[in-house]
């Protein structure tokens, strides 16, 4: 299965081939559209050449941010970004062998499982934890038992809520609709 996230072909295909671009992609989304977030695994690998997590984890840090602050940047906050991907690449290392498709496949865990161990991560509290099992569920073919409920309410089937539910333009659309709904009733609370 193919992703369809950045409207990037090269990006997307990054995302659906290589598990830690995907992980990277999802640490990245936040302050920034899922867009912006989910093409910057791809402007990493072209920048610095690095795919994996041991090469990124090792680089030197003046460097890697080097590469996050090229024009146009990989992030809006290219400074703690880079750090956070980098701090997640060795706990990849230090605690998965440096696989990031290890945290949903190895053991063949359950979805609260993989929900644990997304957690456990840097950089990823419970809903970026949720957001990303449901991801994994509804596209990325992880079929643990009980994702949908971990998950929850990203997980729901027929749901637009997040960029696990993003699979072509009038999705994304559908999505966008969603947050905005969202943050002008957090507003109107405020």
């Amino acid at each position: 299965m193919a992703l369809h996230i950045t409207g990037d072909t090269a990006a997307d295909a990054l995302l659906t081939d290589n598990p830690l671009a995907l992980l990277v992609g999802m640490l990245l989304d936040q302050q920034v559209p899922m867009e912006t977030a989910f093409a910057g695994p791809l402007k990493i690998e072209q920048r610095t050449g690095a795919t994996d997590a041991a090469a990124i984890a090792h680089m030197d840090p003046d460097a890697f941010l080097a590469a996050f602050k090229q024009t146009p940047s990989v992030h809006r906050f290219p400074g703690s970004m880079a750090a956070r991907v980098q701090t997640l690449c060795q706990e990849l290392v230090d605690s998965w062998g440096g696989d990031a498709a290890a945290l949903w496949t190895e053991g063949d865990p359950s979805g609260p499982e993989v929900l644990k161990r997304l957690k456990a991560l840097p950089g990823f509290g419970e809903q970026k934890a949720k957001i990303f099992l449901a991801l994994l569920g509804k596209q990325y073919g992880f079929t643990g038992e009980g994702w949908r409920e971990a998950s929850a309410p990203y997980g729901e089937e027929g749901s637009f809520r997040s960029v696990a539910d993003i699979v072509s333009p009038e999705s994304l659309a559908k999505v966008r609709e969603h947050k905005k709904a969202m943050k002008a009733a957090s507003k109107a609370k405020a």
